[in-house]
């Protein structure tokens, strides 16, 4: 049997948004979406937050989750990245607890319009392809292919002007990270320390379903799509 992990990221710096991570969201934290979602799904052995600070780990705990240890000053500043955070993670399990994972999910916790089935569907995806990680992608509304900038002038031109006749549908379609979660095999991450390789899968979501939070703005139209996605 696989031993999994869920790991959700969520340091105590946060410029745009001040104490993001925990910010009310609909009523609650919004770390407790993400939290509440990975111990719903029964598919993880653990669920902890990877955190520097005490007011997280305190809200954490009261919804359900572990914060086995803090995070170290090297991984909580600016200049820390994504996998960083989960090499220091997966270490300390092995090093200090003695544990060892097969795979493992990082959460972003401000995800609150991630939906169970999509971790279940990428569980099974990591498995069944033999992949090195699986993680929610969008599609592009538009063609990227015919993609404009301003040159110096300041006239509007194509980046790829022999796509202008082209019709839409014979054009490949193109995709962007929706920046919710990452499934990925233990031993392939900390092997190659990356989030997604040449062996990651795609799991298509709509746009309604995701939304970076940069500001305030964005922070009202995700609040505004978890209501469309789950009021009853």
């Amino acid at each position: 049997m696989n031993s999994i992990l869920a790991i959700i990221t969520a340091r105590g710096g946060s410029k745009r948004i001040p104490r993001k991570n925990i910010k009310d969201f609909c009523g609650k934290p919004i770390i407790a979406y993400p939290i509440n979602l990975a111990l719903e799904s029964k598919i993880f052995h653990n669920v902890i937050v990877s955190t520097d600070d005490l007011e997280i780990k305190k809200i954490s705990e009261n919804y359900g989750a572990e914060v086995p240890f803090l995070r170290s000053a090297k991984t909580s500043d600016d200049f820390a990245t994504t996998s960083d955070v989960l090499v220091e993670v997966l270490n300390t399990y092995e090093n200090q607890l003695g544990k060892k994972f097969d795979f493992a999910c990082c959460i972003y916790p401000t995800s609150p319009l991630l939906k169970q089935e999509y971790l279940v569907k990428a569980l099974d995806l990591l498995k069944s392809k033999d992949a090195d990680s699986v993680f929610p992608i969008i599609r592009y509304s538009s063609p990227i292919q015919r993609a404009l900038i301003e040159n110096p002038m300041g006239f509007i031109e194509m980046i790829q002007p022999e796509n202008m006749q082209v019709r839409s549908q014979d054009l490949q379609p193109a995709f962007f990270d929706a920046g919710q979660f990452y499934f990925f095999n233990v031993k392939s991450f900390l092997l190659k320390r990356k989030m997604w390789t040449e062996r990651s899968v795609g799991l298509e979501i709509s746009d309604l379903e995701a939304q970076d939070i940069d500001n305030e703005s964005d922070w009202k139209i995700a609040e505004l799509k978890y209501k469309l996605l789950f009021s009853t």
